[in-house]
């Protein structure tokens, strides 16, 4: 299968929003849990968490693809997440990592197949 401009961009966005939903869910119920903060904190980190669920429903991928590739995003996102979010700056290792990650990703998704 192969992706035009627009389908690529699409995708993109589709996984830096459930990204951003994973991360984000799952930081509001840790610190719900870790700095005793009200409950309202848990119900929207939940609420984020189920959004995670359906936003790669909509990648014009299969699962298992879709899944591989965005466990290089996770991990992207995660050491953005702590950069800008907990303030530890990634060092010349998180960045290569990051970087071999989002190879992976581009070659997982967006590589053309050719099928007999």
């Amino acid at each position: 299968m192969s992706y035009d401009v627009y389908t690529v961009a699409k995708s993109i966005l589709l996984f830096i929003l459930a990204g951003f939903f994973e991360i984000a869910g799952g930081y509001l119920v840790w610190i719900w849990l870790k700095k005793d903060k009200d409950f309202i904190f848990f119900m929207i980190g939940a609420t984020l968490l189920v959004l995670y669920g359906i936003v790669p429903t909509l990648q014009p991928a299969h699962f298992g693809r879709v899944y591989a590739a965005y466990g290089g995003v996770f991990v992207v996102l995660s050491i953005l997440w702590g950069w800008k979010v907990d303030g530890v700056e990634p060092d010349r290792y998180d960045l290569i990592g990051g970087l071999v990650c989002l190879l992976g990703i581009a070659i997982i998704m967006y590589y053309p197949r050719v099928r007999p």
